[in-house]
């Protein structure tokens, strides 16, 4: 995994050792960043340093997402309370800024190739399979995308 600078001057590799890295996402405050192992079946967290590279010491398995059903972690969103939406094992599992599952969605359509919040307010999550484009209310927002303003 690589790393281009603001400027778009200089790429540095941050870390080398992921058999599949699949999807990224920052916490809400930017301090973290999660990173999908799919072949691993688990979500890696990383804490930044000021500088934007990763502070390798504090490399940790967020979450295990493997189970007998389909699906590996792919696709992932945060919310603005810091919970990770990620799809694996069995469907979209919704997870609290510690790791702990708090519930899975379980939408029968294989693996969850990409989740994104959208609708009134960043309220409603969106994800989609190899087959099929699925979505449901939430009660926290997402965290909403940032658009150009165009004059």
């Amino acid at each position: 995994m690589f790393r281009i600078s603001p400027d778009g001057g200089t790429l540095t590799l941050l870390i080398n050792d992921f058999l599949t890295p699949n999807g990224i996402a920052f916490s809400p405050d930017e301090d973290l960043l999660y990173i999908n192992d799919s072949a691993r079946h688990h979500i890696r967290a990383f804490d930044l340093q000021p500088n934007g590279t990763l502070a390798r010491q504090t490399d940790r398995i967020f979450a295990d997402l493997s189970g007998p059903e389909s699906g590996v972690p792919d696709g992932m969103k945060v919310d603005s309370a810091g919970n990770v939406f990620c799809g694996g094992a069995g469907g979209l599992y919704i997870l609290d800024p510690t790791g702990k599952k708090l519930g899975r969605v379980v939408h029968g359509f294989g693996n969850t190739a990409n989740v994104a919040f959208g609708g009134d307010e960043w309220k409603a999550v969106y994800f989609c399979t190899r087959t099929s484009l699925g979505s449901f209310k939430v009660k926290i927002a997402g965290i909403p995308v940032p658009v150009e303003k165009r004059s």
